[in-house]
């Protein structure tokens, strides 16, 4: 079981290296400049959820990127293959990870919260 779970971990950091290698040989600007933060592998390998950091586009940029990463999928995956000497790969599913905007704005709220307190301390003196 063990072996396994090495296995995924190992083919998931690999992926991780190469799905962003294989975006940067595609002509869209805009694919190639997107940033892969995490591969999720199924048990058997057959399926691949890729996270990708949506803090830098907005709605309509984020529909036309998924849009046209499922189009080239068939390319990421031959890249992977030849790559890796892999007889398959893994079908990619391509989701934005809000959880780096999330824990910005968190941030900046946990700052606002110690900024009153130190100013409800300054007055209390």
């Amino acid at each position: 079981m063990i072996d396994k779970s090495i296995k995924i971990q190992r083919t998931q950091s690999v992926l991780k290296e190469l799905i962003p290698e294989a975006l940067s040989t595609l002509d869209d600007e805009m694919l190639r400049g997107v940033c892969v933060i995490d591969v999720e592998c199924s048990r058997g390998k057959y399926d691949a959820i890729v996270y990708l950091d949506g803090s830098v586009y907005d709605e309509k940029e984020k529909s036309y990127i998924l849009s046209h990463l499922h189009r080239v999928q068939r390319h990421i995956q031959t890249h992977c293959m030849q790559a890796e000497g892999w007889f398959r790969c893994p079908s990619f599913r391509f989701y934005f990870d809000d959880t780096l905007e999330r824990q910005n704005k968190m941030d900046v709220l946990f700052a606002k919260v110690e900024e009153e307190l130190k100013k409800g301390k300054k007055s209390d003196d």
